[in-house]
């Protein structure tokens, strides 16, 4: 456990960056620990996101699933595990071990996912186990298995900075993988000839950075690599002699790009591209040999996704970068986690250890397992899993670390499905999500901080995560629950373990037996490891067969594949479009993804004021031409219908939106935001090679959403709320605020009061003919709550209010400005925070650039601090400067 002279290492539980963290105790501080990057990790060097920097500001016990339970009852553990063990092994007795499914999560540690693996596909005999990773990194993970044999990332991080071309896809890395992109960025800057590229229908903060942005039409990606291919013929700019060594396929994925893209005017018009534009990316791709290509969900999450990969790969098998430094493409991991998922066979299409459903492969893990039992066949992938859970198939589920019902598509759906299943159970360290709601046994899992064992990041490098805390109430961990289970159904001598490296030796065991070097992952040398050496393991990349010393930063560098015949194989792709197809209804394209300070459904995020400041409410991001075209003006609520569901959110209009597009964030679950799950509105397609469901292109409507009322509060404690049509929670420093609005008649007065009373003074204002509230409470003197409620959303800004509740004590100044809630004469009005990482907002950033002439952001961050720890702020402090200056800019294409 963390103390004050002692530093935990430890890994961040973030995105799949794999970021180090140092971690020491600060018992006499705001918070438990002190959080700081680890400078001596690979992966960042001591650079933390936001995100990351704000760990110790999560490790509260608020909201934790605390001990197990049945139908709501509290339990102890032996009750739960025999009533989950029962339950499965009478659904297994009765209707076959394919009546029975896990479902895990990118966010477990590998020793939880391979337990869970073993136990399903090694003894119960089923492949019915798949992961959250399904719904994000499959497609990847199809598309390297075509084209290389297997699931290997070529490449390593270094790559981005040692290439002269970077070429984002379908990423907004500056948010989603913040430490990355600063690591390109400071390549950038030591290398100005160096160019990145950003390909994306949104003008993000990354294609706000980039050298030349292509603002494709949703969908067409494929449409405009086969295009790239084909030039590349044209300019004789492929690699004849790697082709004829090491790649088959050649010829017909010509032929099919060829097809659909046989010259830049045809592929910019498909893409809605200027030719120029187009021109210019493939002159600069055809020129520059160390060239990266980094892809994320933007490719992955389409029903056509493998195919859209497999363009990407295409191009760089034809020129032969890969394999080399400073090339190849490179599939950016979403989970902290979803790599070493993969690595134990996590999902249902995967056997273990990188190995398939194969003869040969199914007669080695039964004999390495001694598992007569294995399942035979490869088990149903996600989404499948879900509809057999709806059609009866499936009779008992076991979910771990994950939340489908926030995240999967059609999620009211599968909300039915699940409440109708006989039996399921939760594993997961938080009480309320929607996916705990319909379960009937709860099981407290351990989270970050507590768990203990190892992750994978997207360039193959394992790392440990490290406990340095005790877990709260009765919480364990994921594996000791599965191996319990595994135990009671009468597999107890396959599942000894009793702490993690007995797991990882065997995992690593298992990634070394029979291999000799017919298998990508293998972490042979660390197969004999003891809990010493498992405590001090430094951050390694596979391969590490037996005998290795040191990890592979690249993968094929002698041009053997792990195909068959050790050849590569191009992909011949006719593109598609969308299964889902907008018309008068549904005109515009729903995309969805993450934004800066949040992550996954905010469970951890949402607990640190810091990070739920920059973005509070859900909100829909549209062009001023849609937004003029469906009245939608910004500030006020819209409704969001597809033709599986609706939301509500806050309108903001920008011309970083694609016009016929618009953006959702895929964060405020039903616990945070009454009605506004994204994933709920989207279609449950799938692509049909990788089972991953096409969350980027969803037909929507967007109308404004009339309200009769609207309020928010603002409290030190939690408020019992009146039911409302839109109610959003978010926590701001030393309170909680809550957004409302809502149809029909406005609470009464007496009801507003009954729901904040508490000892102290009251201040208040009533106009009940105009239905307006406003009413403030003051205990010891300092702000206890205060709301305001009106006809309409001309309601005083948050941000002044807010900060009241940071002081120790109010002003009589400040108590006579309560009801106005406009700062007295002479204080500046808190703005919108933009930095995170420094807690600088909006008006400190405009008074600073006026008051000191500052220009850059480079001169904003000397001046405030703003921008210089992971820069995802950056964009925004440059789009202020710009209109301070009253001269904005959009991003060009520079030649050089």
């Amino acid at each position: 456990m963390a103390t004050s002279d002692a530093v935990t290492r430890t890994t961040c539980p973030y995105c799949g960056v794999g970021c180090g963290v140092e971690v020491t105790a600060t018992p006499r501080a705001e918070f438990p620990v002190a959080v700081r990057g680890d400078a001596s990790h690979p992966a960042n060097a001591g650079r933390l996101c936001s995100k990351g920097a704000a760990l110790a500001e999560t490790l509260g016990d608020e909201g934790r699933l605390l001990h197990p339970e049945i139908e709501g009852v509290r339990v102890d553990w032996d009750a739960a595990l025999d009533h989950v063990a029962g339950g499965f092994r009478d659904v297994i007795d009765r209707y076959g071990p394919d009546a029975v499914a896990l479902y895990v999560s990118g966010q477990i540690l590998t020793e939880d996912y391979f337990v869970a693996n073993k136990l399903m596909k090694g003894f119960v005999g089923s492949a019915n186990i798949d992961t959250n990773s399904r719904l994000c990194m499959s497609t990847a993970v199809a598309a390297h298995t075509r084209a290389f044999g297997m699931d290997g990332v070529p490449g390593s991080y270094t790559d981005f900075e040692q290439a002269d071309l970077v070429v984002v896809v379908g990423s907004n890395m500056a948010w989603a993988h913040p430490v990355l992109f600063q690591r390109l960025q400071a390549a950038r800057a030591a290398r100005p000839e160096m160019k990145l590229v950003v390909i994306d229908p949104r003008c993000t903060a990354t294609a706000q950075a980039a050298d030349l942005h292509l603002p494709l039409a949703p969908g067409t990606d494929a449409w405009l690599f086969n295009g790239l291919l084909d030039h590349l013929r044209r300019e004789d700019a492929l690699d004849p002699a790697f082709l004829e060594r090491h790649v088959d396929g050649f010829a017909d994925a010509l032929a099919a790009a060829r097809a659909s893209s046989p010259s830049i005017a045809v592929t910019a018009e498909t893409c809605e591209l200027a030719p120029e534009a187009v021109a210019t990316f493939f002159r600069w791709f055809a020129r520059t040999e160390r060239t990266v290509t980094a892809f994320c969900q933007g490719i992955n999450q389409s029903d056509s996704g493998v195919d859209k990969a497999g363009t990407i790969l295409n191009v760089h098998l034809a020129t032969g970068r890969i394999g080399r430094p400073g090339m190849g493409p490179f599939s950016l991991t979403g989970q902290p986690n979803a790599m070493g998922g993969r690595e134990v066979g996590g999902l249902a299409s995967q056997l273990a250890a990188h190995m398939g459903f194969d003869e040969v492969s199914l007669d080695r893990v039964s004999r390495f397992w001694n598992a007569p039992n294995l399942a035979r066949n490869p088990g149903l992938k996600a989404l499948d899993l879900f509809r057999a859970v709806e059609s009866g198939q499936v009779k008992a589920i076991w979910i771990i670390g994950t939340n489908p019902l926030f995240s999967l598509p059609e999620a009211e759906r599968f909300e039915r499905a699940l409440r109708d299943c006989p039996l399921v159970v939760v594993s997961d360290c938080v009480r309320e999500t929607e996916t705990t709601r319909v379960a009937d046994v709860l099981l407290p899992a351990t989270t970050w901080g507590e768990k203990d064992g190892t992750v994978t990041n997207s360039e193959r490098r394992i790392s440990r995560q490290r406990p340095f805390r005790e877990p709260p109430g009765e919480a364990r961990h994921d594996w000791w629950a599965l191996a319990e289970v595994a135990r009671r159904l009468g597999f107890a001598e396959a599942f000894p373990y009793t702490q993690p490296v007995e797991i990882f030796r065997e995992h690593a065991a298992l990634s070394a037996f029979e291999n000799d070097s017919t298998r990508d992952f293998d972490i042979g040398a660390l197969a004999a490891t003891d809990a010493a050496a498992f405590e001090a393991l430094e951050p390694v990349q596979w391969p590490l067969p037996a005998g290795a010393e040191a990890g592979t930063p690249q993968l094929y560098a002698d041009g053997r594949f792990f195909t068959a015949n050790g050849r590569a194989r191009l992909a011949a792709v006719t593109p598609q479009s969308p299964t889902d197809t907008i018309d008068a209804e549904y005109p515009l394209r729903l995309n969805t993804g993450r934004i800066r300070d949040q992550w996954h459904s905010m469970t951890r995020t949402a607990s640190t004021p810091r990070l739920s400041a920059h973005q509070p409410e859900p909100f829909v991001e549209i062009h001023p031409v849609d937004a003029g075209l469906f009245r939608a003006q910004a500030g006020d609520l819209a409704e969001v219908t597809s033709r599986h569901g609706r939301l509500l959110a806050r309108v903001q209009v920008s011309r970083e939106q694609r016009p016929g597009s618009v953006f959702v964030p895929m964060h405020w679950s039903r616990p945070i935001a009454r009605l506004a799950r994204v994933d709920a509105l989207v279609p449950a397609h799938v692509d049909p090679v990788s089972g991953q469901p096409a969350f980027k292109h969803t037909a929507v409507s967007v109308r404004p959403a009339a309200m009769d009322w609207h309020g928010f509060v603002l409290s030190r404690e939690p408020v019992s709320l009146p039911e409302a049509d839109y109610a959003v929670t978010a926590r701001g420093p030393r309170h909680l605020r809550f957004e409302l609005a809502g149809r029909g008649a406005p609470p009464e007065i007496a009801d507003w009061r009954a729901r904040l009373d508490g000892p102290g003074e009251w201040l208040e204002f009533a106009d009940p003919a105009g239905g307006r509230y406003r009413a403030a409470r003051i205990h010891e003197g300092r702000l206890a709550c205060v709301l305001f409620a009106g006809p309409d959303r001309g309601l005083p800004e948050r941000e002044w209010l807010g900060g009241l509740f940071a002081a120790e004590s109010i002003t009589d100044a400040e108590r006579m400005a309560l009801l106005t809630g406009r700062p007295p004469n002479g204080q500046a009005a808190r703005g919108r925070l933009v930095c995170a990482c420094f807690g600088v907002d909006e008006t400190r950033i405009r008074t600073a650039i006026r008051e000191h002439g500052l220009a850059t952001c480079e001169a904003v961050g000397a001046c405030l601090e703003a921008g210089t720890n992971c820069g995802s702020c950056r964009p925004e402090i440059q789009t202020l400067l710009n209109e301070e200056s009253e001269a904005p800019t959009d991003p060009v294409a520079r030649e050089g």
